[in-house]
């Protein structure tokens, strides 16, 4: 028996039809998302504008939306980078983790260093950490074909537990009257404020240029681009595949490392097992939502910080469950990731054949 539905890959769909649709999967995730709302007898107007108010509704608010933005960039901007390789890096959180490991023991060792020699050792530490973790399934995938997906995701897990071991054991503070607490660093390893921010929000925006720049002028962007694309035109080329990989993940991993420094170091203020804070993961969503674009991720990652803050918000001031936030959160995106699909393929209605010889409708 035929399926009634036949979906076809679209051809390059004009800006304005790509526009159009994520607005109406906009549009339609905000009426969903209302009648969940109206279900648990809550008005949709009242939450959604609470949500506002609780992102950019004062100075304090907006702040804080945009320290949970800085993260989300970063990661996002590395995430990116691996996925325009078609190199599934799910292993975010993890990278994010060890290169918060690395820049605290930075911290920990060395807090006597003058302030801008730490605060830049803490970076490269946390830069080559997660680096060096990106690398580790980038080899196995270079030279075995393993499946990086899986690899990056049980990784997370190994960052993770190693960094809740040395909270609970080894690195445990000793003044800490037996809770398990690693030691805050010292003034010279926190990063100032810039405008009231810690000064994450310039690295940010530097490396929105800088990664923009690297993936659509530099040659070395150009090879991840084509290998993500097609391997066997890339071989044609003549570019060496295992390094283009290589390179692409130490790129990913670095970008996702210095994350962790800036967590630790300016957030913190000390390393904890929770300090990744689901933003690998949530840079998935956010750099597929971008399109791999380095500019668009920038706006992607603001309005998804806003969410994130309002979600917070409508908790404490609303007493709304945090099940239902996460709820909202949810179909708002399954609308706005549905969008698209709607932009790469067409759904075409099949018509009865014993009808009509036509090839149907479409979406």
């Amino acid at each position: 028996m035929k399926s009634p539905i036949k979906i076809i890959k679209r051809g390059d769909l004009s800006k304005k039809k790509t526009v159009m649709i994520q607005l109406i999967a906009v549009v339609l995730s905000l009426v969903f998302a209302g009648i969940v709302m109206l279900f648990f007898n809550l008005n949709p107007l009242e939450v959604f504008s609470t949500i506002v108010r609780g992102s950019i509704g004062t100075d304090i608010r907006i702040k804080q939306t945009i320290v949970r933005a800085i993260p989300l960039i970063i990661a996002s901007l590395g995430i990116l980078v691996a996925f325009k390789m078609k190199f599934w890096n799910i292993g975010g959180e993890g990278q994010i983790m060890m290169g918060a490991l690395a820049s605290s023991f930075v911290a920990l060792n060395f807090g006597d260093l003058p302030k801008p020699l730490l605060l830049l050792l803490m970076a490269m530490a946390g830069a080559i950490a997660g680096g060096i973790w990106g690398l580790i399934p980038a080899l196995f995938k270079a030279k075995m074909g393993t499946n990086e997906t899986i690899f990056t995701l049980m990784m997370n897990y190994v960052a993770i537990k190693y960094v809740s071991y040395l909270q609970y054991g080894p690195w445990r503070d000793p003044e800490a009257k037996g809770f398990p607490r690693i030691p805050r660093f010292t003034d010279n390893g926190v990063l100032p404020k810039v405008a009231g921010v810690h000064i994450g929000w310039i690295f940010a925006l530097l490396l929105v240029v800088a990664v923009f720049f690297f993936m659509n002028y530099t040659k070395k962007g150009y090879e991840i681009a084509v290998v993500g694309e097609s391997l066997n035109t890339a071989r044609y080329a003549g570019m060496h595949v295992p390094s283009i990989i290589i390179t692409a993940m130490l790129i990913s991993g670095g970008l996702c490392g210095f994350v962790g420094m800036i967590q630790a170091s300016a957030v913190e203020k000390t390393l904890v097992y929770t300090i990744s804070g689901n933003y690998g993961f949530t840079a998935i969503i956010t750099a597929w939502l971008a399109r791999l674009n380095a500019i668009a991720t920038l706006f992607v990652c603001l309005a998804f910080a806003v969410l994130l803050q309002g979600a917070d918000y409508i908790q404490l001031s609303m007493h709304v469950p945090s099940a239902l936030a996460q709820v909202v959160q949810g179909v708002i995106l399954f609308f706005v990731l549905g969008s698209d699909f709607f932009i790469r393929y067409r759904v075409r209605w099949a018509k009865d054949s014993s009808k009509t010889t036509g090839e149907g409708a479409s979406v």
